[in-house]
């Protein structure tokens, strides 16, 4: 396994972002474990980490392409993306769940979305990818350019597939496979735990 793998696993032990159990997610279904990034919010040192990261990775694909803002949808994303917009002097933006009929009112806030922006959308997790069409449809909507999805796990139950079918490409810091071998690995979690999340994304 790769250093920066083994680096943004042990960051999310760490930091108590990883959890083992029995758990409803989004879909209804029922997981093994759940990833909770905004416990990186208690460990300044493993959201420095993760952050530079993403930050890492955003600049591998400006060498490229051009991206003038970074947006992520309310809330656990938009914790984060602050962290990594400062890294690459990128303005960014928070797409709220909802609108707001008072004060800033809207579904945007912080950096304005103008027409031909490029927009690259940052989360935590991709697991069906439901969520980032939700978060990307308002920046669309006025005129911005979303071609670029960056999450730092890849649940891996198919969301990225199903976005890139839509013609997005989805980044992923790592996998969640890759995560619970590298803890395996290291005596951070058992066997079966690791092999529980394994058998669980071999079913789906």
């Amino acid at each position: 396994m790769s250093i920066k793998v083994t680096r943004i696993a042990d960051s999310l032990f760490n930091a108590n972002c990883l959890r083992f159990g029995t758990f409803k997610i989004k879909s209804g279904a029922l997981s093994p474990y759940y990833i909770d990034l905004t416990s990186l919010l208690s460990s300044p040192a493993d959201l420095t980490i993760i952050a530079k990261a993403a930050a890492e990775l955003i600049e591998q694909i400006m060498k490229n392409e051009k991206i003038d803002k970074i947006a992520s949808i309310a809330l656990k994303g938009a914790l984060i993306v602050p962290s990594i917009a400062t890294m690459i002097n990128l303005p960014c933006i928070i797409i709220r769940k909802s609108e707001k009929n008072y004060g800033a009112k809207g579904r945007i806030v912080g950096a304005p979305v103008s027409k031909n922006d490029n927009i690259l959308f940052f989360d935590d997790v991709v697991s069906e990818g439901l969520s980032k069409v939700e978060g990307i449809k308002p920046l669309e909507n006025q005129g911005a350019f979303v071609k670029h999805l960056l999450v730092v796990v890849d649940r891996e139950q198919g969301g990225k597939e199903k976005l890139e079918q839509k013609g997005y490409l989805v980044h992923s810091l790592t996998k969640i496979s890759e995560i619970v071998k590298v803890l395996a690995d290291s005596n951070k979690i058992s066997d079966n735990q690791a092999q529980e999340v394994l058998d669980y994304i071999n079913k789906i």
